[in-house]
Order: C-alpha cells, then sequence, then structure tokens
C-alpha cells in the first residue's frame, strides 16, 4: 500500500471484496459495488490505478472491466486526435 496512499482513504476499505467481483459483468450485479463507489472520495485515484494498471477484473473507481475498456479506447482515440491535430 506505500504506492497507493489512497486505499486507506477508500469507501471499500474493510468490506467484503467479494461484491466488487460480480460474476458476470451485468450492470445489475455491479450495482453494490458501484454504490460504494459512488460515495468513495479516491474514487477518481481508483479508476485511474486500474486503468494504469489494466485490472481485468472487479468493479475499480465504479467503472466495470468493460466500461475500463472502453474508457481507454476513448483516450487513446482522443490521444490520436490530438497528435494529428499538432502534426497537421
Amino acid at each position: 500500500m506505500k504506492n497507493q496512499p489512497w486505499r486507506a482513504k477508500s469507501a471499500c476499505r474493510g468490506l467484503d471484496p467479494t461484491i466488487f467481483y460480480p460474476a458476470t459483468e451485468e450492470e445489475d450485479e455491479a450495482e453494490a459495488a458501484k454504490a460504494v463507489c459512488a460515495v468513495c472520495p479516491v474514487q477518481a485515484e481508483c479508476l485511474e490505478y486500474a486503468l494504469g494498471f489494466r485490472e481485468k477484473e472487479g468493479v475499480w473507481g465504479g467503472a466495470t472491466e468493460r466500461e475500463r475498456r472502453r474508457i481507454i479506447r476513448q483516450r487513446r482515440r482522443a490521444a490520436y486526435a490530438a497528435a494529428a491535430r499538432r502534426s497537421a
């Protein structure tokens, strides 16, 4: 936890971690975890951690694996578009 001091402030700290790893990617199965994330003071840090380390499972920062993949794709497209504008 040395490199993630934000974890000490997380709303999920001390909770049963199984709620953050639903059996399927169905939205309703992730609702309990997302409800915790919605009130978490370090939600953004958690999401950025998961995006940076390409977490493959679970709900992190209020986002499922599918949602995190979508965010990564959107950011990649935005970066490519910005680079194209700079070189044009």
